[in-house]
């Protein structure tokens, strides 16, 4: 099975509300679509959302990547020489880990189908069901409580709410939510790195200490802070989560040698895909960390990567792949099925998606 041609698109899909962090308010997805077409007719797709305030990707360099590098790399090479490939694609350019995640994805999804498995299986195939939270974005206490109980009659019982983008009113916006979703629910904040050190254990412990009983938080203060984000740790009731500082493995191993985090969040768009995300796990599982996989804003085709990759190892107990419930439809053909908070991987060979309706092609 050899790549014969690599075609670029774009996906538009709105969202049912606006998304809205400490970083950024997001309407509607725009990702980058990568097809890698092959001789045998085989096509595996992978995609890459523009997320410059997180990773530094925009839609202009995301193609730039893929066009003047990484498919220059991929033309003509056989998908059986797999390690090479992988090797070749996360050094072909330095960073820009959004567009190799998206080329990764596709290729494992062609590996996959060239030996007739699914991925998850290929990969370990621990389970075939994961269990998803759901985003509450930051707004007025008044209009999160309304999310929060969508949220609950949809059938979530699991809520990851934004914080951090005004501190003032952190504490009163998730006293007015625990007081409507009541204790069985489970909490879990997002700071968007919004927070110093000492401003984060002092939110963080009275939360706690009003009976929040916040199940963890995800990023407190800044990604470089590494020296903060273990003084949370050692020192916060609630267990901290390192999202936005866990880049790569040779970050996720500092993160682990430091202690400076309980937990580690993998999200493919930051580590350059499966391939990477895999590195993380290893060392992970070799120190008994659990991990998160999370996702950035993004359609099916990489969630679907990543629900695959939390299907395979039981290392990742926790799950923020909510993205294409956040979306107004859905366009992609095929994957995981997305039932609200249940989500159910494919046995299709690959990663199972077959298509995607209202892709606009780049020239």
């Amino acid at each position: 099975m050899k790549i014969t041609e690599v075609k670029l698109g774009i996906l538009s899909v709105p969202l049912r509300v606006p998304f809205k962090t400490a970083l950024r308010t997001v309407n509607s997805i725009e990702d980058v679509i990568v097809e890698i077409h092959t001789d045998t007719g085989n096509v595996g797709y992978g995609e890459a959302p523009p997320t410059g305030v997180i990773t530094g990707d925009t839609t202009g360099a995301i193609i730039g990547a893929l066009k003047d590098h990484i498919i220059k790399i991929l033309i003509g090479r056989d998908i059986d020489d797999f390690e090479n490939l992988m090797k070749d694609l996360n050094s072909c350019i330095a960073k820009n880990t959004s567009a190799k995640a998206a080329a990764d994805i596709a290729l494992w999804d062609l590996y996959g189908q060239l030996h007739k498995i699914p991925v998850y299986k290929l990969l370990g195939g621990s389970h075939n069901k994961i269990i998803t939270d759901i985003t509450i974005s930051v707004n007025s206490p008044k209009e999160m409580v309304r999310d929060a109980i969508n949220a609950m009659k949809r059938g979530y019982d699991t809520l990851k709410v934004k914080v951090g983008l005004d501190s003032t009113l952190d504490i009163a916006r998730l006293s007015a939510i625990r007081e409507v979703v009541g204790k069985d629910c489970k909490i879990r904040i997002d700071a968007n790195q919004s927070w110093t050190a000492k401003q984060a254990i002092k939110l963080l412990n009275q939360m706690q200490d009003r009976g929040l009983n916040i199940e963890l938080v995800e990023q407190p203060v800044k990604a470089h802070d590494l020296e903060g984000l273990a003084y949370v740790t050692k020192y916060s009731h609630v267990p901290v989560l390192a999202d936005e500082s866990v880049f790569s493995a040779e970050d996720a191993f500092k993160i682990l040698q430091m202690k400076a985090a309980d937990l580690i969040n993998i999200k493919l768009m930051k580590c350059g895909g499966i391939y990477n995300a895999l590195k993380i796990i290893s060392m992970a599982e070799v120190v008994g960390v659990e991990c998160m996989i999370g996702c950035m804003l993004e359609a099916k085709i990489s969630v679907n990567a990543a629900v695959h990759l939390a299907c395979a190892k039981q290392i990742i107990t926790k799950i923020d792949l909510d993205g294409p419930v956040l979306c107004s439809e859905d366009p992609i053909i095929g994957g995981a099925t997305f039932n609200e908070q249940e989500i159910t991987v494919s046995n299709d060979f690959g990663l199972g998606i077959k298509g995607i309706c209202k892709l606009k092609y780049i020239d």
